[in-house]
């Protein structure tokens, strides 16, 4: 992949950049690396931060989707004027797979599909939120009931809560299902190599955004 081209790269001290990043960062770069399909970030019309999130693997370790993160870290927020301070989105990057026996051979694995992307999405944006004068001891059974929530809309892209959008990938328009919440916004769609695209974000817009190909970690890293 070619989002290896500057990681490794030299700098001007002669000492590479994989060498720069602490052992923990380093860790989470290398979980990027491994995976066999193209990462989809904010293309070059976003000019604020980037950073690396995370990546989710299979029993056998397998990379099968992971986030990138645009704009401002974002933090728990427990009310909305709180989160509307925050501007970031978050890009998620599911790898198209059909359905397939695990990696441990024990059992099958669903295909992964824009549905896969938009749960991946509507579970991130939770995992920063809980409601105003919600005690902290209660948010588990809350994140619990939103993420059972959130999976439910995943698996009806064609029902009321969303609405269709339309959003260049690589250049090209592609067709969004997008949906706004109390807390932010959730989209997901597929780029024209199969890939899967989901995101999320507040503070920011979603229909101003563009996805490219990330062909290079080093401004996440």
């Amino acid at each position: 992949m070619e989002t290896t081209s500057r990681v490794g790269a030299q700098s001007a001290a002669g000492t590479s950049a994989a060498e720069e990043v602490p052992a923990a960062r380093r860790r989470v770069v290398d979980g990027y690396l491994r995976a066999q399909f193209p990462w989809y970030g904010l293309d070059e019309a976003f000019t604020g931060p980037r950073w690396l999130m995370q990546v989710g693997t299979a029993a056998d370790g397998t990379v099968q989707h992971g986030s990138l993160g645009h704009g401002d870290e974002p933090s728990i927020k427990s009310d909305a004027a709180g989160a509307e301070k925050e501007r970031f989105a978050a890009v998620v990057t599911v790898a198209a797979s059909p359905v397939r026996r695990s990696g441990d051979g024990t059992g099958v694995l669903e295909a992964t599909t824009v549905s896969s992307a938009a749960w991946l999405a509507g579970s991130g944006l939770l995992a920063y939120t809980w409601p105003a004068l919600l005690d902290h001891s209660l948010r588990d059974d809350w994140l619990d009931q939103q993420t059972e929530t959130a999976f439910a809309l995943a698996d009806d892209l064609e029902g009321a809560a969303w609405s269709a959008l339309s959003l260049p990938v690589d250049g090209a328009p592609m067709p969004f299902h997008y949906r706004e919440s109390e807390f932010g916004w959730v989209l997901a769609g597929s780029a024209q190599n199969g890939v899967h695209i989901g995101a999320y974000g507040r503070g920011m817009s979603a229909y101003g955004l563009g996805f490219s190909v990330v062909g290079d970690l080093a401004p996440y890293a």
